[in-house]
């Protein structure tokens, strides 16, 4: 594999984010696929959050019981014991990481936040969507929770520059985007405006590669030790 090209200047370390958890490695959104994740060396935990009918965020990806309900529409109680809660997260593997969060139910938001504040640290925590104007509705919540907006090139409707700025006038803080997305020109572009820059689905060596060449912030990936190592060469290389 050719060398990794060194990194331009980055204002904060990359956030290595195990996606679901190790979720290569065991069963996605699991405590035991964050645990593990953790141990594997990651920096940060993802997840999708939904908000139970009980008022209580759980972390799932489809958003739906076995049985095909929409976990919104039941309590806590009647999910299965696999299904973690945002507290129990916390519980299980304390706080000291960087936790992304796609608000799947944008209703979740406050009730996610309030955990943060209660177990966690709102300051590590990063609320995703990929509506922009969603995104922006949750800076009321706290001041320390960092914003994500999460999308696709093919869908921004507006120039690349008017975006940084929208997202700084709003204090959304990062933008998260497909790996394939990402060139030279849109990362200088976002760089320029301070914004964090995310890249999604790295799952080889060739995406890790790209990414951190282009000085990404944080990157996704379900294969934690290949994205940790390339992380920890592409900081020697730097």
């Amino acid at each position: 594999m050719a060398p990794m090209p060194a990194r331009p200047t980055a204002t904060r370390p990359c956030i290595g984010f195990a996606h679901r958890g190790a979720s290569a490695d065991a069963r996605e959104n699991t405590l035991e696929a964050f645990r593990l994740a953790l141990e594997l060396g990651a920096t940060g935990l993802e997840s999708d959050v939904w908000l139970t009918a009980d008022g209580v965020p759980v972390l799932d990806h489809d958003g739906l019981t076995p049985g095909g309900v929409a976990i919104t529409a039941v309590e806590r109680k009647a999910l299965p014991k696999h299904v973690p809660t945002l507290a129990e997260l916390y519980e299980a593997c304390g706080s000291d990481f960087e936790l992304s969060l796609d608000v799947m139910h944008p209703e979740a938001a406050r009730a996610v936040v309030a955990v943060a504040r209660e177990s966690g640290d709102p300051a590590r925590l990063w609320l995703c969507h990929w509506n922009w104007r969603v995104v922006a509705g949750f800076r009321a919540l706290d001041p320390a929770v960092r914003l994500v907006d999460s999308t696709r090139v093919r869908v921004m409707q507006s120039d690349p520059g008017e975006r940084a700025e929208r997202m700084v006038a709003l204090g959304i803080d990062a933008l998260n985007l497909h790996w394939s997305d990402w060139n030279e020109a849109l990362a200088d572009t976002f760089r320029a405006r301070d914004r964090a820059l995310f890249g999604w689905d790295a799952q080889d060596d060739a995406a890790l590669t790209r990414l951190l060449g282009l000085g990404m912030d944080a990157v996704f990936s379900d294969h934690v030790p290949r994205m940790m190592k390339a992380i920890r060469g592409e900081r020697r290389s730097a």
